[in-house]
């Protein structure tokens, strides 16, 4: 079974370099619309079973502008469990800004999220969002034939693909983050190995103009 992912259309506060996070959310920039169409186009023979999308407006928009692009539209399951990172303090705050007060914290957000420690911002453990993001997935899985199409946000998404897969929290931002409106796609195995997971395409752009 195929699942594919993707990050939500820029938003204003992604342009304005702001923290967004769980509770923040911005519209989404005009063009955005333009390059959710290009992505749905990119996928709209895919005979999707349903798409799963964050409660957060950004995504929603993502994934109904999506949708709309399907050769067979489906149902929209929308879950809080998908929503971004929890970053407390941060959100809405100018991302420059920030660095100067809590330049370690954000380089391990970034880089190395084992070693990554918000408390002193108020904000969620990854793995607390890897989890729900993962039971999210896992529970789709086991509940249909698929394929499912799960839209999410940059930080939240691109450690649970990536810990999906296998990798330690150390390795979770090696192949960077994703990108707004790009494409990845895991692939179930039946395997019996560390992981059930396996990554066939990792933050694909290269269909938006």
């Amino acid at each position: 079974m195929k699942l594919y992912f993707t990050r939500h259309g820029k938003t204003e506060w992604n342009q304005e370099l702001r923290f967004q996070g769980m509770s923040g959310d911005s519209p989404l920039l005009p063009t955005s619309y333009d390059e959710i169409k290009q992505l749905g186009q990119m996928i709209k023979d895919v005979p999707f079973e349903k798409i799963f999308s964050s409660t957060s407006m950004r995504a929603r928009k993502t994934a109904e502008g999506i949708n709309q692009e399907l050769e067979r539209p489906v149902k929209i399951v929308y879950t809080d469990e998908l929503k971004e990172l929890g970053l407390g303090k941060l959100e809405g705050q100018s991302i420059a800004e920030m660095r100067k007060t809590y330049e370690k914290e954000l380089e391990h957000m970034r880089y190395r999220l084992d070693r990554y420690n918000p408390e002193v911002f108020q904000g969620e453990p990854i793995e607390q969002a890897i989890s729900r993001i993962a039971t999210v997935v896992e529970a789709a899985v086991e509940s249909g034939d698929g394929p499912y199409l799960f839209v999410g946000h940059g930080a939240s998404l691109t450690a649970a693909i990536q810990a999906l897969t296998g990798k330690d929290l150390a390795d979770l931002r090696s192949m960077g983050g994703l990108k707004n409106n790009s494409l990845s796609i895991l692939e179930t195995t039946e395997s019996e190995a560390d992981s059930a997971y396996t990554l066939k395409l990792w933050n694909d752009d290269s269909f938006l103009q």
